[in-house]
């Protein structure tokens, strides 16, 4: 009875210094994959209220220089692609789009000096302004978490209890291509 009792005593002891680390790592990474969510969840927000914020904005330019069709055109155009964006690489794709077009809506504005001295647009860029800002911080946590995920997954052994349980790398956040090239401004036109 005696060697009974140790023998499972034992087993039970290996059972525990063997479950015991892959329970631990997998709640890990579990943890790390909420955050991960969360923090795209938290840009998702703001390009939400950066998107609410836009049609005031282009309706208050539209007053102005309702002439200026074309940068209307793009930045609704714009709008509706990050709407429709499902990963996170298309939210940058469509995120970088929409930045550059609301660019070439305030490069537009330096045209009309009584547009820039309206209350109502002055209220409107330095949200715009604020919610940019919001924008970036979150993709910076975004990146942080992420690299925080992907590293934990990648280390050993980690590595393991991730392929068991089918955990992903995440993609960071990025600026498209397109967005790393200067605007044209030309005011001749």
């Amino acid at each position: 009875m005696n060697r009974t009792l140790r023998t499972v005593a034992i087993v039970v002891a290996i059972f525990l210094v063997i479950t015991m680390p892959i329970i631990g790592g997998y709640n890990k990474i579990v943890s790390l994959d909420q955050k991960v969510k969360v923090t795209e969840g938290n840009i998702d927000t703001q390009l939400q209220r950066r998107s609410d914020l836009i049609p005031n904005l282009v309706q208050t330019v539209k007053g102005y220089a309702s002439q200026e069709k074309d940068i209307f055109i793009k930045v609704a155009e714009a709008r509706a692609k990050l709407a429709g964006a499902k990963t996170v690489p298309d939210k940058a794709q469509a995120d970088s789009e929409l930045g550059s077009a609301v660019s070439r809506l305030l490069v537009i504005v330096e045209k009309y000096p009584d547009l820039k001295s309206s209350q109502n647009f002055r209220d409107l860029t330095v949200a715009l302004e604020g919610t940019e800002n919001r924008i970036g911080i979150s993709r910076q946590d975004y990146n942080k978490s992420v690299d925080n995920y992907n590293t934990t997954i990648k280390k050993f052994p980690t590595s393991i209890i991730a392929g068991i349980f089918n955990f992903d790398d995440k993609p960071y956040y990025k600026a498209s291509e397109a967005a790393k090239v200067v605007p044209k401004v030309d005011f001749t036109k």
